[in-house]
């Protein structure tokens, strides 16, 4: 549940910065349909990563459930959105132009995207141990 629903959040968030805040989508070189389709893969991987990366920092006590777990966990999906926008640079994949100012812009709205992206894991998580213990306590 978390990581299907940050994926979805962080697509959608996507959508709304390049096809509508931007004119991205119109600048693209490969049919609409296949970036669509590669965007809803990618946004799976990256909400699989945050969802891990957020469970493995609780695991480790790196993050705390009692004490800024939304925050955390938003930190661990902007330090992923750094990265991922590192990865995508790289590649060249990127929608930023070659001006510093598009490439801090871009890589700043990945960092964001992604934060809410760890927000959305945070809350699945939240819901999750909520159902859990709303069932334990109807068992006894």
């Amino acid at each position: 549940l978390p990581r299907l629903s940050s994926a979805t959040v962080m697509y959608a968030l996507s959508y709304v910065w390049h096809g509508l805040a931007l004119t991205d989508l119109d600048e693209l070189r490969m049919p609409l349909g296949r970036y669509f389709g590669l965007a809803a893969v990618a946004y799976l991987i990256i909400g699989l990563g945050i969802s891990m990366a957020v469970r493995q920092a609780v695991l480790h006590q790196w993050v705390s459930l009692k004490r800024g777990f939304l925050m955390s966990s938003m930190l661990v999906g902007a330090i992923i959105g750094a990265m991922v926008y590192v990865v995508v640079f790289a590649f060249g994949l990127s929608f930023a132009g070659h001006e510093m100012r598009h490439i801090v812009v871009d890589a700043l709205w990945q960092m964001f995207e992604q934060a809410i992206g760890g927000l959305v894991v945070s809350l699945g998580m939240i819901y999750i141990m909520h159902r859990n213990f709303m069932e334990t306590e109807r068992a006894h």
